[in-house]
């Protein structure tokens, strides 16, 4: 016999976004980890997020990786000017290769900005980022692209999305 489904507290709902602002846990079932904290169950919790995402108040649910921690210090930025047929095509294809860990684009600012395209490649070192754009650059025929690669020198505080007012 299965239970009927219970309606989900608005304080319940609370809870669980408040959680999920501080990451998921690091536990083999993080949703069952949610749930104890919140008072929910494990089903609840992810019906919860599924309903989040499909309303769009979570847009992206992913990972954020402390990459100089792992040693990786070298951080580039790659900006490409791609014309605005070929981008879509160009998009998939960096954002299939290993060492891009970012991928998006973006409207140019024109007559400042040429840009369209953005990919991150994180490095242990700048050497390493530069041959890897390299090999990007040749395997894929970007040789006439105009490009920039914009290094970081300083680490921001990394965090996932706000979904509570913290007022």
């Amino acid at each position: 016999m299965t239970e009927e489904p219970r309606a989900v507290s608005a304080w319940g709902l609370l809870r669980l976004r408040k959680q999920l602002e501080r990451g998921l846990p690091l536990a083999a079932r993080p949703y069952q980890a949610l749930a104890e904290r919140t008072g929910l169950s494990e089903q609840e919790v992810i019906n919860a997020i599924i309903q989040w995402q499909e309303q769009g108040l979570i847009k992206r649910f992913g990972l954020v990786v402390k990459h100089r921690t792992l040693g990786y210090t070298a951080n580039a930025m790659v900006v490409w000017n791609i014309p605005d047929e070929q981008v879509r095509a160009v998009g998939n294809i960096m954002a299939g290769i290993p060492f891009i860990t970012l991928c998006y684009q973006r409207p140019r600012r024109l007559p400042d900005w040429p840009y369209n395209l953005f990919c991150m490649i994180h490095g242990t070192n700048r050497e390493r980022v530069l041959a890897q754009l390299d090999s990007l650059i040749t395997e894929h025929n970007l040789q006439d692209v105009k490009h920039s690669v914009l290094f970081s020198n300083k680490a921001y505080r990394q965090r996932g999305g706000r979904y509570v007012s913290h007022d």
